[in-house]
């Protein structure tokens, strides 16, 4: 079994079970042990669209790494998300953060995501949970990688929302 950090992020539709809705189908293959809180955050590289709801979720699968990405799109395509320019609004959306201590180079995939140092929407919810889990690449804890993001300001957590109700 492998461990391994997934992101979630959703901005169109119902955010919150757009999120819950892929936490509940992710357990089919993976053992969820921890879900951050949920945070709304504002879109990062295109700016023209809502806001987002945020989390990231720990688990172990015995799926491979590119197993894992076509289940992941598979859900992705089972709630509705679409083909369209990166970047853009989804239902949902689903990352491969980590893979265990291991490192994918692919066409199809990457491990660890290649953005994750530079997303505060990513490294605030995986800080919660994980923030001394030392990345593969660069040998930094998740905690050092967020104090060098910015765009802080613009991830707010709602204390009054959880997935963690998912699997229970």
């Amino acid at each position: 079994m492998a461990e391994i950090y997934l992101g979630l992020g959703s901005n169109l539709g119902d955010r919150m079970d757009n999120l819950t809705g892929a936490v509940a189908r992710l357990s089919q293959r993976v053992v969820i042990g921890e879900i951050s809180s949920v945070y709304e955050t504002e879109p990062l590289y295109y700016g023209e669209q809502p806001l987002f709801l945020n989390a990231v979720i720990f688990g172990n699968t015995e799926l491979e790494p590119l197993e894992l990405l076509r289940f992941i799109k598979g859900i992705e395509g089972d709630m509705g998300r679409e083909p369209g320019p990166r970047n853009a609004p989804r239902i949902i959306d689903i990352d491969i953060l980590f893979y265990g201590n291991e490192t994918v180079d692919t066409p199809e995939l990457t491990i660890p995501h290649p953005a994750i140092a530079e997303r505060a929407f990513v490294l605030v919810p995986l800080a919660e949970i994980a923030g001394d889990f030392v990345h593969p690449i660069s040998n930094k804890k998740v905690g050092k990688l967020l104090d060098g993001v910015g765009g802080l300001d613009g991830v707010q957590k709602l204390s009054e929302l959880s997935l963690k109700e998912v699997i229970s």
